[in-house]
């Protein structure tokens, strides 16, 4: 799977009373008055990484909202804003603690999330605890959609996992699941890199570092002769020719989250998409232990190695200012249409945005959040409860909302039918 969210959460922790005053303290004063435009929803946008500020921005363009951008690192968060082409409100708060989240809810109608996974399930909670709306893209480990019953309780419309894979990806699944009778079988292949790859990684990540990690531990659920089974990460490597790319190594990641559990689908896979060597490297790391979360004492200190694992790789992980990353993903299924035994497949492969400046990753992330946030907001969607992409897989008016605001932006899905023998 590719996961998308970055926040900053180091240096000094605000308390809630700080967070809230420094919420109204950041209001800009200089805000147009929109001209025909009564009631501009408000909304917050928490977590102003590489995924997060560039939700808030494309949001921002649009004159029916009012932005707010909050995150715990005030340089960054005042960066981005002043950055950015239409007026967006900064705020310093510390987005990892529900409680704080919890008192912003209640100056917005609108939540999205761009935070890493651990702080998803509790940001989700407060949101809903709220009862406000909420637009997700947090590779959170917990099941989302436990929440369900919480949020019809409360009147809050989450719809989580929406970036590209998960996001993307689900809906294609279902999509898939939905125009096939049977669907016999789902494929889904997807990776983040850069265009141009060096030793030894291979690799640069597009979301935060921590979260990558996680996907090469995190044990991967595939459905096989219809039933849930538990795969290692990392594990049953095959090599894929994506056109336009090359030959890439695809391995074993916990990418179906909830397509594992509600497509009819007798066989499904979802693998993540790396330069050959770059699967084995992090294998060795994994077995020799740099990646568990488990102390080790060294001397007369605890480090968790994962901790310091992510500490020595981000420097050689992180992008350089202009360089050039892409995305590439395919979500195949085969089953039959019209009586016909077929292939249906999407492809999609985006690069790196000179002009904007936002990376791949960011952009086939954030648009789809951002897209789906305004259909929230405007009532398209708009049941109480948790719902994963694939939930609307069926429904024409959100896949063309998607599908043409996706286009609008420059990220292209294109479909392909191939009848098989």
């Amino acid at each position: 799977m590719e996961s998308d969210a970055h926040c900053g959460f180091g240096g000094r922790s605000h308390s809630c009373d700080a967070a809230s005053t420094a919420l109204r303290a950041v209001r800009r004063p200089d805000r147009p008055t929109v001209v025909g435009v009564l009631d501009m929803t408000r909304v917050l946008v928490l977590g102003g990484g590489m995924v997060g500020s560039v939700i808030a921005r494309d949001l921002a363009a649009d004159a029916e909202f009012e932005v707010s951008l909050a995150d715990i690192d005030g340089q960054r968060v005042q960066g981005v804003c002043e950055a950015a082409p239409d007026p967006i409100t900064p705020v310093v708060a510390d987005c990892s603690r529900p409680d704080c989240v919890s008192e912003l809810c209640a100056d917005h109608e609108l939540i999205v999330g761009a935070m890493p996974g651990r702080f998803g399930y509790g940001a989700l909670r407060a949101v809903i605890e709220s009862g406000r709306d909420y637009c997700d893209i947090s590779f959170m480990p917990e099941d989302a959609w436990d929440l369900d019953s919480l949020a019809k309780e409360h009147g809050s419309t989450c719809v989580v996992d929406i970036g590209v894979a998960p996001g993307m990806s689900n809906l294609l699944a279902g999509r898939a699941a939905f125009r096939l009778d049977p669907c016999r079988a789902i494929d889904i292949f997807v990776g983040g890199i850069p265009a141009d790859p060096k030793p030894p990684f291979e690799y640069k990540a597009g979301f935060s570092p921590a979260d990558v990690l996680e996907e090469y531990v995190r044990p991967a659920r595939l459905v096989e002769d219809g039933r849930v089974v538990i795969r290692e990460a990392l594990s049953e490597p095959e090599s894929i020719e994506f056109p336009g790319v090359g030959v890439l190594e695809a391995f074993n990641t916990d990418g179906l989250r909830s397509l594992a559990e509600r497509l009819d689908v007798p066989l499904m896979r979802e693998k993540t998409m790396r330069y050959p060597g770059h699967r084995e490297v992090m294998l060795q790391m994994r077995e020799a232990g740099f990646l568990s979360e488990e102390p080790v004492r060294v001397g007369d200190v605890e480090v968790v190695p994962r901790d310091l694992a992510a500490a020595l790789l981000f420097p050689h992980w992180t992008y350089e200012e202009g360089e050039a990353d892409l995305t590439a993903m395919r979500v195949e299924g085969i089953g039959q249409l019209d009586g016909r035994d077929v292939r249906l497949r999407w492809d999609l492969l985006d690069y790196y945005d000179p002009e904007s400046g936002f990376s791949s990753m960011a952009r086939t992330t954030a648009f789809p959040c951002a897209i789906m946030a305004r259909l929230i907001a405007r009532g398209v969607v708009g049941e109480p409860g948790v719902h994963p992409p694939e939930e609307f897989a069926a429904r024409d008016d959100v896949l063309d909302a998607l599908f043409t605001g996706l286009q609008a932006r420059g990220v292209r899905y294109t479909e392909h039918i191939d009848e098989i023998s």
